[in-house]
């Protein structure tokens, strides 16, 4: 019994994103989602500068209060560094329009974040990410995953993350 969890647990892991690996590219359309000013979003715009992304069940916000909270704050040279915050739509009770809306307008007033949409759990399937929950990333300049986290963060998580994008700029 214990050889079957070992081998299920092991397989579990080589399917989620873990450190060192680079993303594979994706694409999220207006079918399966897309920028919050209705554009397409490439993955591949990930790469030339350190960022933290974030793929964020709305039902699950506060799990990243404190990081979100902390990066607000985080002073940084322009266009070396950016968060960007892909909502999992489809995770949620709440109707996308007014969730796109309230993120809209939330967008204007945070520098340096951007807020994507996955209408379908499209990133859930091809990054193998955890469902209904949160999962925090920091990429390097290359797009490589230099630090991942699921769930809910707490101050040491906080602390590691800005040593990661201060140790990656």
């Amino acid at each position: 019994m214990k050889i079957i969890i070992l081998f299920l647990s092991s397989m579990f892991f080589c399917y989620a994103l873990s450190v060192g690996e680079i993303l594979s590219d994706v694409v999220l359309d207006k079918a399966n989602g897309g920028t919050s000013q209705g554009n397409i979003w490439h993955s591949s715009s990930l790469k030339g500068k350190v960022h933290t992304l974030l793929y964020v069940d709305p039902d699950k916000r506060d799990d990243c209060k404190l990081l979100l909270d902390a990066l607000k704050k985080l002073k940084h040279k322009k266009g070396d560094y950016t968060t960007v915050v892909i909502v999992n739509l489809a995770a949620t009770w709440m109707p996308n329009i007014i969730l796109e809306s309230k993120l809209k307008s939330k967008e204007k007033e945070l520098k340096n974040m951007e807020y994507i949409f996955d209408k379908k759990k499209y990133l859930i399937e091809k990054w193998q990410l955890e469902d209904d929950m949160s999962n925090v990333f920091v990429l390097d300049k290359q797009g490589r995953v230099i630090y991942v986290k699921n769930g809910k963060l707490i101050a040491h998580d906080v602390i590691e993350i800005l040593n990661k994008i201060n140790e990656a700029k």
